[in-house]
This record gives structure tokens, C-alpha cells and sequence, in this order.
């Protein structure tokens, strides 16, 4: 072998070697630029050789997970009225990361309707497939979204379920934050009794004095009936009807639950008919109003319960429309529309939900997961009566607590 071939032999072994080193490089390595193969002239014995190598971009230190994007996506049951104020306060909470070094999207899609089962499974599905950071989800109904969030716990993607606090059998979620929906509707009860003759802050009853911040939550309200005497308890009197959500599905049957339980204690209070099924919807929720007081002229009929806030403030559009304001609506949810009719009177009280801890926490939660730290397995919003003392602690502006963002970044791995 003449000596020019033994030297263009070792370049061929050298881009040989190099060639496997960059095939065997770590995946994890992720360079600034794909390899370059430069070519050299070398003077080999007074002749001149051309020569070729490879060379490998050093690439730069990964960036700490907190500089990356984190997707979040969000799936509540419709993008209006409740659930807009959750999904704005979702962007408000990554609005409030980014402004301290972080860059959070939240990607928000909701089903068609709240009976649009396969299309919240989908929206899961889809965010699998995009790979998202973490899903966070308002079910519309709990077991038909089981199945798309085993795919997501099978995808290592976290899970924040919101509007509830009751474990979802079979799926590991990493932190649920909302409420006992059963309490939601026992609170409501007591509120409707207080206006109806029993004690408390709204009706004609035993008056109690309270601060304005008292969270008038289940507790404080199974603490004062416990001192209901007979004689006020022969007083609360009243007549009334039930707007329920989707028939029989989780949310509403134990919202309704919740009401009975606490009213069915007390004689004087009749629920006439069958509860009417407005599926949490405005528009449904006037038609319901409309077929019930239809059934129950002036003067047999003193209020309506509607287990949500668009079906409470469609029966109270009906009340108006028909000219029968003499029946008081009671509500739950809480929105700046409806703090509003409470103020105005329109609404007699509601019980909040907590939409701007959803999306507040969520955000957080969401941020810290994708960051992998630990996240409170669940936050209880303590739902509680909303009436017109104290309707300016939640709408216009909500108080909420500052988010540590510095801690959390330094935390994120």
C-alpha cells in the first residue's frame, strides 16, 4: 500500500469512528447544529493531501424546566357563563407565572353541549396526543371520562380534576380541587330556610349578626340550626320547586340529595312536582320556569331552587316575564352576573362554587406539576352563602392570594 493510500486509509478510519461516536451519542444530547464534515489539505511528504473530519457543535446546557413551555389543557363543560369564569381565571394564574420568568399556555377547549359526552373524551384524547404537560378537567359527568383519563395516566400526563372532591375511582389524579356537591346543595337549603322564617341573615327570622367576611359555609350553618327551637321551627313555611341539572347524572342527584336532606327536615316546607331537568342550561332553565309556574298559579308558589347558576338566572328571567317576582330564586354557582342580580335583588342568595380558586389553584398546581413537585392532593373551596352583605367579597374583584413563584421555580427540576 503506497504511503498517499495510508493516509487517506486513516481518514477514512477517523470519519469512520467519528461517525459512530455521533450515532452513539447520548439522545438526550441535543445539538445546536447538525455535524460538518470539513476538508482539510495536509502537506504529506512535500505532497499535498485533501483530508476530511466531522466536527460536533458543543451543544449548549439544557435550559431549566421552568424556561420550556408548559401546555396546560383545559376541558370544562362550556366555555360561557360559570366556566368562563374558571377559564379566565385559569389564563390569569399562567398570565401570573409568565410575568415572573415562566411561559404557560393554557389551551382551553369545551364539548358542544353538557350532555356532549364523546366530544369531552375526545377533547382528552386529542390533548394525549398532543402531549400536553397537564390536563386539567371539569368533568361533565364523571364515568364517561373515566376511560380517556386512564390513556392520560398511562401517558405519564398529571391529571387536576376541578369541581369536585369526590375520588373518581380507577384514575390517579393528582389533585382535585372544588367541593362536595352534596354540601352545595345542603347549604342552599339552609339559606332558603332562613328566608322562610328560620334563623340566620336573610329573611324575616331571628336575625344574627355577622361580619361581613364570615364564611357562612355548612358548618356555620348546622352550628346556628342546631339552636332552632321548636316554635321557629313551626315557623318556616314555604312552598317551592326544583330546577335540576342533567337527570340523573352525579352532579345534580347530589346536589339534590344535599337540598332534601336539610328541607325534608322541616315540615313547613313543600317541594311541589317533580324536579325539571334544565341539562345546567340557561335557555332550558327559563323553559323549566315557565312550565312551573305555569302548574302553580299566584299565591301557591314562594320560590325555585336551581341547582346552577345559567338555570337560577333563567328562572329568574321567567319570574320576571311572567310578572311573578313574588317567587324568590335560589341558586348556586356564583358569577359576576349573578352577584349582581343578588344585589339588585333579583336573586335571593347563592352558593359559591369557587370558579376563580378552579382556575387560580389550577394554574398554580398545573405549573408545579409540570415542574414535578408535589401539589396538595385536593383543595376544598368551602362552598358558602353569597347574599347582598357580603356579595363585594367575591365580584368585581375576587381576593386572591399571592402566588410564591419564586419558590416554585427554584423547586422546578
Amino acid at each position: 500500500m503506497s504511503h498517499n493510500v495510508r493516509i487517506m486509509a486513516k481518514a477514512s478510519n477517523l470519519l469512520l469512528v467519528l461517525v459512530v461516536l455521533v450515532a452513539c451519542a447520548p439522545a438526550t444530547v441535543q445539538p445546536t447544529a447538525p455535524p460538518q464534515v470539513i476538508k482539510e489539505t495536509v502537506v504529506v511528504a512535500g505532497t499535498p493531501q485533501v483530508v476530511e473530519r466531522i466536527v460536533t457543535p458543543t451543544p449548549p446546557p439544557a435550559a431549566p424546566r421552568w424556561q420550556k413551555r408548559i401546555v396546560i389543557g383545559w376541558t370544562p363543560p362550556d366555555i360561557t357563563g360559570v366556566f368562563r369564569t374558571a377559564t379566565d381565571w385559569f389564563v390569569a394564574s399562567a398570565s401570573d407565572a409568565n410575568k415572573n420568568g415562566f411561559d404557560v399556555l393554557v389551551v382551553t377547549r369545551a364539548p358542544a353541549s353538557h350532555t356532549a359526552f364523546g366530544d369531552q373524551v375526545a377533547i382528552i384524547e386529542d390533548y394525549i396526543t398532543r402531549k400536553v404537560d397537564v390536563i386539567a378537567i371539569s368533568p361533565i359527568e364523571v364515568e364517561p371520562v373515566i376511560p380517556a383519563l386512564q390513556k392520560a395516566n398511562a401517558a405519564g400526563i398529571p391529571i387536576i380534576v376541578v369541581n369536585l372532591l369526590e375520588p373518581i375511582k380507577g384514575v390517579d389524579v393528582a389533585s382535585y380541587i372544588g367541593f362536595d356537591n352534596t354540601d352545595g346543595g345542603r347549604i342552599s337549603a339552609y339559606a332558603t330556610l332562613d328566608y322562610f322564617g328560620g334563623p340566620g341573615v336573610l329573611g324575616t327570622g331571628r336575625k344574627v349578626d355577622v361580619k361581613t367576611d364570615t364564611f357562612l359555609d355548612l358548618k356555620w350553618w348546622q352550628d346556628l340550626y342546631k339552636t332552632v327551637t321548636p316554635e321557629e321551627k313551626a315557623a318556616i313555611k314555604a312552598k317551592g320547586a326544583i330546577i335540576e341539572g342533567v337527570a340523573g347524572g352525579f352532579f345534580s342527584t347530589a346536589r339534590l340529595n344535599g337540598f332534601h336532606e336539610v328541607v325534608d327536615q322541616y315540615p313547613g316546607i313543600q317541594i311541589v312536582g317533580k324536579p325539571c331537568a334544565a341539562d345546567w342550561n340557561r335557555e332550558k332553565g327559563i323553559k323549566c320556569a315557565e312550565n312551573i309556574l305555569g302548574a302553580n298559579p299566584k299565591g301557591t308558589l314562594d320560590f325555585i331552587w336551581a341547582a346552577s347558576n345559567e338555570m337560577g338566572l333563567g328562572a329568574m328571567l321567567a319570574t320576571q316575564r311572567l310578572g311573578r317576582t313574588e317567587v324568590k330564586v335560589f341558586t348556586n354557582d356564583v358569577t359576576p352576573e349573578s352577584t349582581d342580580r343578588i344585589r339588585d335583588g333579583g336573586m335571593i342568595a347563592e352558593t359559591t362554587h369557587g370558579f376563580v380558586d378552579w382556575g387560580w389553584y389550577g394554574g398554580q398546581y398545573a405549573v408545579m406539576l409540570a415542574c414535578r413537585e408535589k401539589v396538595p392532593p385536593s383543595y376544598d373551596i368551602r362552598p358558602r352563602t353569597v347574599y347582598p352583605a357580603n356579595a363585594d367579597l367575591y365580584f368585581p374583584e375576587p381576593k386572591v392570594p399571592p402566588i410564591d413563584w419564586g419558590t416554585i421555580k427554584a423547586a422546578c427540576k
